[in-house]
């Protein structure tokens, strides 16, 4: 038989219909398999210890005939920047409060409603700053294609379970790429969807372009996770009602028009094996029916979005660490208060910033007038080693970490991290967007490359 921890969502949704698995099994393997590859990950912050009973209450549903729909009873990890009641939310950092929440975040709400089981928590860079996937309060967090390497960040937990099949699915948060970027290093599927699709409170200093969302093995179960994610929450009062993505998931991208970005808003780093991929995903969407064109964005308006993005995302750090208790700032991460001790920004500057965000948003909305979707890499590169020592938080952000999905989190539209293969034995991936309100097109069109590369999915 199989190993249970290896399935997908989907997979094991028909296993426990047709009674070949139980959730309390499919858990138990799950929990040995973290038992035995965990230590030399470290991607749990914390683990559950309700999971067992939740792992049998949803066997009796299966048992019964009367599961609560696709997801009852299957193992789920929270990313430790989300609340998750009766357990701490240390966000990484030695800083914070070790009291229990008293109440679930919307998403994992919504998630237990659905019949998930809670595994735990998994680490995250602190307060998630930054990429490369360690925190002073956890240590790192290593790869699982390599431990040499970093799985990246800020959602380094949730990129290494994915990966090492702890679960099927896992909650990333993004404010600049922190669920695509580890989806990219760690070779899952990590979507970024449209602000305000899952309801988020309370919220950090990233507010006004984080968002959470789904990180996978496979494109069905981030679509599957992503609609039982999207209830409105009255909590959120920006949250908004979607139309399901998972019914349209294999409508395909015949006729869709696909632009091909060179640049996104700026001039940034790609490898050779990063333009291969997107020139390999161009190919078999092109073959699906899609039409692509080559687009410089900024014949539409697109401002610097690297110069606008390092500007507010110094000004986020400064309002981190101003809402630190003075006498416990020295425990946080040298490379934060680094960035935060810059120069501040004065209130004109920032509300001129804030404008370039609409106008970033505005020229988007334009580009996706004519073109369904937007191609591109998630990452310059390989991942970094994962000792190795921070550099230039300023120079990395543009050039190693996150200058090709930033830009998606300032206009707020869905993107998503899909895999493609790999190069020098790690993971390679290309980078899907579209127009606000439509992840259900950046999963159709991930769904392609997904059966493209694993025909048997």
């Amino acid at each position: 038989m199989t190993d249970p921890s290896l399935l997908s969502a989907a997979a094991l949704a028909t296993a426990y219909e047709a009674g070949t698995l139980t959730p309390v099994e499919a858990l138990q393997a799950t929990l040995e398999r973290i038992a035995r590859t965990n230590p030399g990950l470290n991607a749990f912050a914390l683990l559950d210890p309700a999971a067992p009973a939740a792992a049998r209450a949803s066997a009796e549903r299966w048992h019964a005939g009367r599961p609560i729909g696709p997801l009852d009873g299957v193992p789920c990890t929270i990313k430790d920047l989300v609340d998750v009641a009766g357990h701490p939310t240390r966000r990484g950092s030695r800083t914070t409060d070790p009291t229990p929440a008293a109440h679930d975040a919307p998403l994992v709400t919504s998630l237990r409603a659905a019949g998930c089981i809670i595994l735990g928590k998994t680490t995250t860079t602190e307060f998630g700053w930054k990429s490369p996937g360690d925190c002073p309060l956890h240590g790192i967090t290593r790869n699982p294609h390599d431990p040499r390497y970093s799985t990246g960040g800020s959602s380094s937990g949730a990129g290494a379970a994915a990966a090492a099949c702890f679960g099927p699915l896992h909650v990333g948060t993004d404010a600049g790429g922190s669920i695509r970027i580890p989806a990219a290093w760690c070779g899952v599927v990590g979507l970024k969807p449209s602000f305000g699709r899952v309801p988020q409170w309370p919220l950090g200093a990233f507010a006004s372009v984080a968002v959470a969302g789904p990180m996978t093995r496979t494109v069905r179960d981030a679509a599957l996770m992503l609609d039982a994610m999207s209830t409105p929450d009255w909590r959120d009062p920006f949250c908004t009602a979607h139309t399901p993505a998972t019914p349209t998931l294999e409508h395909g991208v015949a006729g869709l028009r696909i632009a091909v970005l060179g640049t996104p808003g700026f001039v940034a780093p790609i490898d050779g094996p990063g333009i291969a991929a997107v020139e390999h995903a161009a190919t078999l969407l092109g073959e699906a029916g899609a039409r692509l064109e080559e687009v410089d964005p900024a014949a539409f308006g697109l401002p610097d979005t690297g110069a606008l993005f390092a500007d507010l995302w110094r000004t986020a750090l400064r309002l981190v660490v101003a809402n630190t208790p003075e006498d416990r700032r020295p425990s946080l991460d040298a490379g934060l208060l680094r960035l935060a001790g810059g120069p501040a920004m004065g209130g004109t500057e920032l509300m001129h910033a804030m404008g370039q965000q609409v106008q970033a948003a505005h020229a988007m909305a334009g580009l996706h007038r004519r073109f369904d979707l937007v191609l591109c890499p998630t990452v310059p590169g390989p991942p970094p080693l994962a000792d190795a020592p921070l550099g230039d938080p300023a120079h990395d952000l543009l050039h190693h970490w996150a200058p090709w999905t930033f830009a998606f989190n300032l206009s707020r539209q869905p993107a998503i991290s899909v895999p493609l293969g790999r190069h020098d034995g790690l993971p390679r991936s290309i980078q899907l967007a579209a127009a606000i309100g439509r992840d259900d097109v950046v999963l159709r069109a991930a769904r392609i490359i997904e059966k493209a590369m694993e025909p048997n999915q």
